[in-house]
């Protein structure tokens, strides 16, 4: 079996990593609570919106990634977290389980802290597929790859390691082009 054939699992004896694992539908909150009692560190971003009906307004949290919890745990913990009702399994990328790097984890708790980001890009400065880091503002730091830029306002940056796309909305101001590579 050559390297290429092997599959990566970057669980740790001692070192608690974050993972994404899968759950049912609408039962993030649920499989956070039971992680808790079992006592693993679990993660779910919550974000708030408002649903407006005929009579009466309804303040919700509904999970920024839907079926999806990250855990914080060591190669111990493994089996506790599968054993968990709801949950589906661990996220996976091509068989291999690999950690999600502790600053895209800070970057979804900015990005569910701050609600009231209000970020843009000037059209033609930023195409898909350019690097981009934020420079200022609640999310320094994030690094990401342009995947589609919406209107004049609007793109979406891809992180890598989650597997997902989050669009936010970024003043031109904040945003730089890299030369790197993502």
């Amino acid at each position: 079996m050559g390297t290429k054939d092997q599959v990566i699992n970057q669980l740790h004896e001692t070192q608690p990593r974050w993972f994404a694992v899968g759950t049912r539908s609408k039962c993030e909150k649920i499989v956070q609570q039971t992680l808790a009692k079992k006592g693993v560190h679990a993660y779910v971003p919550l974000v708030k919106s408002v649903k407006k009906y005929l009579r009466k307004i309804r303040h919700v949290e509904k999970p920024l990634i839907g079926c999806y919890v990250f855990v914080r745990i060591t190669k111990e913990e493994y089996v506790r977290v599968l054993e968990t009702e709801n949950i589906t399994g661990f996220v996976r990328f091509s068989k291999n389980l690999i950690a999600i790097p502790e600053e895209e984890i800070t970057v979804l708790k900015k990005i569910v802290m701050e609600s009231d980001i209000e970020l843009e890009i000037l059209a033609g400065t930023v195409y898909p597929g350019d690097p981009v880091i934020i420079a200022a503002g609640p999310l320094t730091g994030l690094q990401g790859k342009v995947v589609k830029v919406e209107g004049k306002r609007k793109f979406q940056v891809e992180l890598e390691r989650l597997g997902y796309s989050l669009l936010i909305t970024i003043d031109a101001q904040f945003v730089q082009k890299t030369g790197g590579v993502f």
